[in-house]
């Protein structure tokens, strides 16, 4: 009865996931190796009110039709950036406040929603009320609104892979900006492993994720 979701996410993300190959991407020199963080590099706190994960989970068909979607905020992390390009950064997303949008006319669908979601057959927040999303790596892209390939480590109930995405990222005065491209993940991959009885229908293991982020010095 319960639709794919997440994020994030996270962290993020996050948290959603499908992975691009970075062979089939065009990038413009060498990419940067975002393990160490080099001494002088200037550190963005993120900005919690201005960041989110947007997530979408899908039953029987990837339609938005047939679909439920909501947003899982962050609850903090840093940036780091040098020469004016993004270099790392780590991400905490509260699963545990994850909502539903399309829900929201109707409370009592939308708590019993929320409510699965937070238990043991998807994110068992009480136990993992956190996502952590890693940026590890960076490369800049040739063409398209989303200028950069962002690789690094998701994690979901203790469940850590790699992901990877393009993104948009502005760096401005003492504010960096981060939109991600819409992705997948599998969220059978973190342990979301939760299979709806056959009257109800089947729910994906794709789930779609957007990342939002803005970060200050």
């Amino acid at each position: 009865m319960i639709k794919n979701i997440l994020l994030f996410t996270f962290s993020a993300a996050f948290f959603s996931l499908i992975f691009v190959s970075c062979n089939k991407e065009k990038t413009h020199k060498s990419e940067t190796n975002l393990a160490e963080n080099k001494t002088g590099s200037d550190i963005y706190t993120l900005e919690t009110d201005a960041s989110k994960i947007e997530w979408r989970g899908y039953k029987i068909f990837k339609s938005e039709n047939l679909a439920h979607f909501g947003t899982v905020p962050f609850k903090n992390g840093e940036i780091s950036a040098e020469n004016g390009k993004l270099i790392s950064g780590k991400l905490t997303v509260d699963v545990n406040s994850i909502v539903s949008e399309d829900l929201q006319n109707d409370p009592a669908q939308m708590q019993k929603l929320i409510g699965h979601l937070k238990s043991k057959d998807f994110f068992e927040t009480e136990k993992y009320p956190d996502a952590t999303f890693e940026i590890t790596k960076t490369a800049q892209m040739a063409e398209g609104d989303y200028n950069t390939l962002l690789s690094g480590n998701l994690t979901i109930k203790d469940k850590t892979n790699p992901v990877q995405f393009r993104a948009n990222i502005s760096l401005k005065g003492d504010e960096i900006s981060i939109r991600t491209e819409p992705f997948d993940i599998n969220r059978k991959e973190f342990n979301l492993n939760f299979n709806s009885p056959a009257e109800n229908g089947v729910i994906k293991d794709e789930m779609t994720l957007q990342v939002n982020i803005k970060a200050k010095k």
